[in-house]
């Protein structure tokens, strides 16, 4: 499947990114969020396979969306299923701050968990402690698992946390425990992957963050190695009667394994605005550049593509 597809796949990332960047600074989300969808939508349609959707993006934000469920492709050729964020991190398009990426997974029939549109409480770590860390001992203790694995002091660790109210006491513990702290406004799923590559400075990320996103960064992880466990959050009784409904359990710990359990799985992403690993779209003349993250759990090797479009006078508005 990596053969077929994976280049496919991130001419449809990188599509979606170009059509958002041009939206980037105009404070408008929605409409960034659109042009992404329509974008990465006309282009998945020409690609010779059977596709579907099973996780799409919009039900939180009330934003257009590649919806569950949705075929993609000309209906000929394998059968994939495909989880996608159209635009992780619409803030940081409006605002043109950094973070933005649109991403996407792939893999088999019922290679991709189902996840609903809820929150997970979630553990990412590199390859060298994900067999020492668990998501229910105390943050000091999962720290001290990461730096001997790491080879480091805690004091010397990043970890990733989003900035909201339901992770303030995480966000305590971690800092008693003398490891430090970054705090982000949204897009959780960069900072998981890059917690798996050696060099970018991120060595954990944890809290409640979106469940969907949660399985785009465990497809990530099976193919860098890396090691997930996240259990679901449910807000409310309503939450956990739809987690029942799908098959769910609220008392599961579930890893990279269960989320992307596909034999063959793709991931990949390209940036909006400047990432931690990812650069956003440069926009020149009648051209863009794009940085795309594509990797596999069949190649096993990573790849950053930079790559020149040569696009219609007529369809570059903006040069930046």
């Amino acid at each position: 499947m990596e053969n077929t597809l994976a280049l496919a796949l991130s001419h449809a990332t990188e599509v979606g990114a170009i059509a958002a960047s041009r939206m980037a600074g105009f404070g408008d989300k929605k409409k960034a969020d659109h042009e992404a969808v329509e974008a990465i939508r006309g282009y998945l349609n020409q690609v010779e396979f059977n596709g579907r959707i099973v996780i799409g993006e919009g039900e939180r934000d009330e934003a257009p969306m590649l919806y569950i469920g949705e075929k993609v492709g000309t209906g000929k050729g394998q059968m994939v299923d495909i989880a996608v964020d159209p635009l992780e991190n619409t803030n940081a398009t409006a605002s043109f701050s950094n973070g933005a990426i649109v991403v996407l997974a792939a893999s088999e029939k019922g290679g991709l968990f189902h996840a609903p549109d809820m929150y997970m409480d979630k553990l990412i770590v590199p390859e060298q402690a994900k067999d020492y860390v668990d998501i229910d001992a105390p943050p000091q203790k999962n720290l001290q698992a990461i730096a001997k694995g790491l080879e480091r002091d805690i004091r010397d660790l990043v970890v990733v946390i989003l900035d909201r109210e339901r992770n303030e006491e995480l966000i305590s513990k971690v800092r008693e425990a003398g490891a430090r702290v970054q705090l982000i406004a949204d897009g959780d799923l960069i900072p998981g992957v890059a917690g798996c590559m050696r060099g970018s400075g991120i060595h954990a990320v944890m809290g409640i963050g979106a469940a969907p996103e949660t399985v785009i960064t465990a497809a990530a992880l099976r193919c860098l190695k890396g090691g997930l466990q996240a259990r679901f959050w449910p807000k409310n009784e309503e939450e956990k009667i739809r987690l029942k409904q799908m098959g769910a359990r609220v008392d599961k710990v579930y890893t990279q394994d269960d989320l992307a359990s596909g034999k063959t799985v793709l991931f990949c992403a390209t940036g909006v605005t400047d990432g931690s690993i990812l650069k956003g779209v440069r926009f020149f003349g009648a051209g863009a550049r794009t940085q795309t993250l594509v990797t596999s759990t069949q190649s096993k090797k990573i790849r950053f593509i930079d790559t020149t479009h040569v696009l219609d006078h007529d369809a570059i508005k903006f040069r930046l």
